[in-house]
């Protein structure tokens, strides 16, 4: 039982066992079985890009990820190219964002809180998908949890501490936030969250001023990323409008968190869990909600970051409950916490398997490249459609070698783009007029749509009319289909 270890040891184990609980939930089938999805290959084939390159192409596309890019860049070329260099980093990142909900919960609810909301994290399902993901979104999940500690350690102060002695704080605080921002503008919402826990705790005028001050630094300077990727807003324009079904997965988070909030009693004037978890949860997923009224970009992954107030609220009840049973059950009293986090993983076993299964992303673009290497022939051509399937080329280039990519104009690398530049309709069909054996790499039946850019609609058109197919290979939602000339 925590009550029994020494004060100094039991900060310790407050945070570091979340700390290493979450870190092996994220070893735990880290590879998904050599699987990469075309998200993770975005990151992949740019981070094999030099700096010079990579920043060529974050002047047409792809802005907003830049930070990331250059630090996956700076990884690949310590450690190599591999599945575990592309996804540590955001096992690592919710390892620590539990450790920062952790503290946090001990610090205004008690040990059981902080361990409870610090291992509850690594459990959310939202979370268990991007644990394992070699995109961003981990890492400003580990941002926000690192902030709002040390907001949390600002308002603990007491009033006259918070001049010059607090000011290494404050930089860190906003030195943090922009560089989450820099990650993911869309995380500057964690300031208006923090701003309702300023409001809700009755922060004086000194808090207020400081808060402002260093949010209004981190908001300057994250503007120009934020000014120069809106003029790239069509990378976005696949996302759909918000929907009414879609507010059910915030709705049922919200309750969850507002039930947690309950156990814990807040009090309007006092710090609490309820305080700082409730905004850090509510506000990020209703701004994002209002933001996409105005433009479709709903999608749960770009609050990621809010997950760390679920955790910290359900610590909170957690923590509550201990305290309810200590008078009457002492001796389920350091049962608790451990005894629900092992029911609630046990409960979410089936969860936890299919996230780390190929499946539960869309594609594969690994098992398809390992496809193409076995059909392949020498004298071969290779056709993409749509061209951003061309990304299984760019990340497995050696099971494409000998293979003519006769519909490319540029490079990636030279067009400073994602999935390079191809040529026009009529010189595509007129290449592929003069091939053998072409092979299609494209998207699964269960999931692929028709056609749509003239280009690829005349590859389809010369492959229908002038070729025949004489292998079909699908694998985790990719196809690659070889074709043989008539005549």
């Amino acid at each position: 039982m925590l009550c029994h270890i020494p004060a100094a040891r039991r900060g310790l184990l407050v945070w570091l066992v979340p700390f290493l609980w979450t870190l092996a939930f994220g070893l735990w089938g880290l590879s998904r079985q050599d699987s990469v999805w075309r998200d993770e290959a975005a990151t992949w084939q740019v981070a094999g890009r030099s700096a010079g390159e990579i920043w060529d192409m974050l002047g047409n596309v792809d802005a907003v990820h830049g930070l990331y890019y250059l630090l996956m860049h700076g990884l690949f070329g310590l450690f190599g190219a591999s599945t575990t260099t592309l996804r540590l980093p955001s096992v690592l990142a919710v390892a620590a964002a539990a450790a920062c909900v952790a503290l946090i919960g001990r610090r205004l609810a008690g040990p059981w809180a902080g361990l409870g909301g610090g291992l509850a994290l690594g459990l959310l399902p939202a979370v268990q998908f991007y644990l394992q993901e070699g995109r961003p979104y981990a890492l400003v999940a580990a941002g926000a949890g690192l902030s709002t500690l040390l907001l949390v350690s600002l308002l603990s102060r007491r009033p006259g501490d918070l001049g010059r002695r607090a000011w290494p704080r404050w930089t860190a605080y906003g030195t943090t936030v922009l560089v989450c921002a820099l990650l993911n503008w869309l995380s500057l919402l964690i300031l208006p969250a923090h701003a309702v826990t300023l409001w809700w705790v009755r922060a004086g005028r000194g808090a207020w001023l400081r808060w402002a001050a260093y949010g209004a630094g981190a908001v300057a300077g994250a503007l120009p990323l934020i000014l120069f990727s809106r003029g790239q807003s069509d990378q976005v324009s696949w996302i759909p409008p918000l929907t009414w079904h879609m507010l059910i997965g915030p709705g049922i988070l919200l309750a969850v968190g507002g039930l947690c909030a309950r156990a814990d009693r807040p009090g309007r004037g006092r710090l609490s869990a309820s305080a700082v978890g409730l905004p850090l949860l509510a506000v990020p997923q209703l701004g994002l909600i209002a933001i996409s009224v105005v433009q479709p970009l709903f999608l749960d992954r770009y609050v990621l970051f809010s997950m760390t107030g679920l955790a910290l609220l359900i610590g909170a009840a957690l923590g509550a409950g201990v305290r309810a049973c200590g008078p009457r059950f002492p001796g389920v009293r350091g049962l608790l916490v451990p005894g629900v986090v092992g029911v609630a993983a046990l409960a979410l076993l089936p969860v936890e398997l299919g996230k780390r299964a190929p499946a539960s992303r869309v594609d594969d673009v690994l098992a398809v490249a390992g496809e193409v290497a076995r059909l392949k022939r020498d004298g071969d051509a290779v056709l993409f459609v749509p061209a951003a399937r061309r990304d299984t080329a760019l990340v497995s280039p050696d099971a494409f070698a000998g293979l003519a990519d006769i519909a490319l104009a540029r490079t990636p690398v030279a067009s400073g783009t994602l999935k390079g530049e191809e040529s026009d309709p009529a010189r595509i069909s007129a290449a592929l007029l003069g091939q053998r054996r072409v092979l299609l790499v494209t998207d699964a039946a269960e999931v692929a749509k028709a056609p749509s850019a003239e280009r690829d609609k005349a590859k389809a058109a010369v492959l229908r009319e002038r070729f025949r197919v004489v292998e079909d290979r699908q694998v985790r939602g990719r196809r690659v289909t070889v074709y043989e000339r008539l005549g």
